[in-house]
């Protein structure tokens, strides 16, 4: 019997640790990263040093060691934990004969594999040519070797072989379209506020589990996947909270440690949905011991998007693996199980309670001859329920705080 199933690259990581950030924590994000994009991580090479060194990135050394493993394992792949030059690339490769990409280049791939949308491969392709615009004369043999494996692929993947002005002439191309999809989303998000439309961001480092618990507030079937970066276009559902109020919540991009900045300028716009948000929803994984600099570094990218003073709630997920003590939830912080609805009433309060002060739920009983107040409640309201009574008609509707007064005099009350 013959085997149809092609064998995975077999990968070996480098890292170098200067005491600049926990290498071990990277390595290992760096190890599900390889295996995300199919790789099978054999073993892994780490050197101290106070800073890379400029030819090779390891010393001489150590890349003779890597070498001889390599050749001694049919190693197919060198994954190196930061960022190469195009002459690093060329001499690390000439040096062991083994084809060797970056931590950037490698989230690219994944990238290029997971965009659906249009935009969205838009935007992957965008961070390639612009990763790959300072690295031509280094990257010979990598442009050459069209759809060759991991870091090959994506789209735009045919211009590879192209000149500087070429890949110029592409991004900025890439560029205008994107704006012009940009100002596209821009409007959506008048035409939401015009229509006062509330929304909430889902928010968070990669494979936490946002798209499992939009799914279940929302009854949905966004793809879901125990991967990182299953979901890399945002995704909007409405979900109706037990006070009746509507919102539209909207699932993004996950995150992870040092995101090459290629992805961040490239994904900016993507993430803009949570500057606009009346709420941000931000979660993570409560059994990780990663969980605080999840969470730092989401808060990071807040800051960064100008909305760090935006309401927040912070969603610890994945309490069914817990197996010691779990918090109770507040008001701004929330302990559930995305797979388990039955852990979804306090969040559920939360987002009530961190909504009040925008909007109001107001049972109302408008006559037939103040058409002048039922226009100026659609234009400053979200209708829930109505019906027409004798005396006019019964609405129950989620008002803007600051009309509230005007509204007060039609309160209807049950007599």
């Amino acid at each position: 019997m013959q085997d149809n199933h092609p064998r995975p690259e077999q990968a070996v990581l480098v890292a170098v640790d200067t005491g600049a950030y926990d290498y071990l924590s990277s390595i290992s994000e760096l190890t599900e990263l390889a295996q995300t994009a199919g790789a099978e991580v054999v073993d892994s090479f780490v050197q101290n040093r106070p800073s890379p060194e400029s030819a090779t990135f390891v010393g001489e050394g150590k890349l003779s060691e890597i070498r001889n493993f390599c050749q001694e394992n049919e190693i197919d792949l060198l994954i190196f934990d930061d960022e190469l030059t195009g002459s690093q690339l060329r001499n690390i490769e000439d040096y062991t004969g083994v084809r060797v990409i970056d931590r950037t280049m490698l989230i690219l791939d994944i990238f290029a594999q997971r965009a659906r949308s249009h935009e969205g491969r838009l935007q992957v392709e965008l961070a390639q040519q612009k990763y790959r615009l300072p690295r031509l004369m280094g990257m010979g043999k990598q442009l050459s070797r069209l759809g060759g494996g991991i870091g090959t692929r994506g789209p735009g993947e045919t211009k590879l072989e192209s000149d500087r002005r070429h890949i110029r002439r592409r991004i900025h191309a890439l560029e205008e379209e994107l704006e012009e999809l940009s100002a596209q989303r821009a409007r959506t998000r008048e035409r939401r506020k015009k229509n006062n439309a509330v929304t909430a961001v889902l928010i968070g480092y990669t494979n936490v589990g946002k798209s499992t618990l939009l799914n279940q507030l929302t009854n949905s079937e966004v793809y879901v996947q125990n991967q990182l970066f299953a979901t890399l276009d945002p995704t909007a559902r409405e979900l109706v909270l037990p006070n009746g109020q509507h919102l539209i919540l909207i699932d993004t991009v996950g995150l992870i440690q040092r995101l090459p900045h290629q992805l961040v300028e490239a994904f900016h716009s993507t993430l803009e949905v949570a500057a606009d948000a009346d709420l941000i929803l931000n979660v993570c994984d409560y059994t990780s011991p990663e969980v605080d600099r999840q969470l730092e570094v989401t808060k990071d990218l807040l800051e960064e998007l100008g909305c760090a003073d935006t309401p927040s709630i912070t969603v610890y997920n994945k309490i069914d693996k817990c197996t010691g003590f779990v918090p109770v939830s507040n008001n701004r912080s929330v302990f559930l199980s995305a797979l388990d609805p039955e852990t979804f009433p306090p969040l559920l309060a939360a987002i009530e309670h961190a909504l009040a002060d925008r909007v109001c739920i107001m049972d109302l009983l408008i006559p037939y001859d103040e058409g002048s107040v039922l226009h100026l409640l659609r234009e400053n309201g979200q209708i829930l329920e109505d019906q027409y009574e004798p005396d006019g008609i019964r609405i129950r509707a989620s008002v803007n705080r600051q009309y509230q007064k005007t509204f007060l005099p039609f309160v209807w009350q049950e007599k």
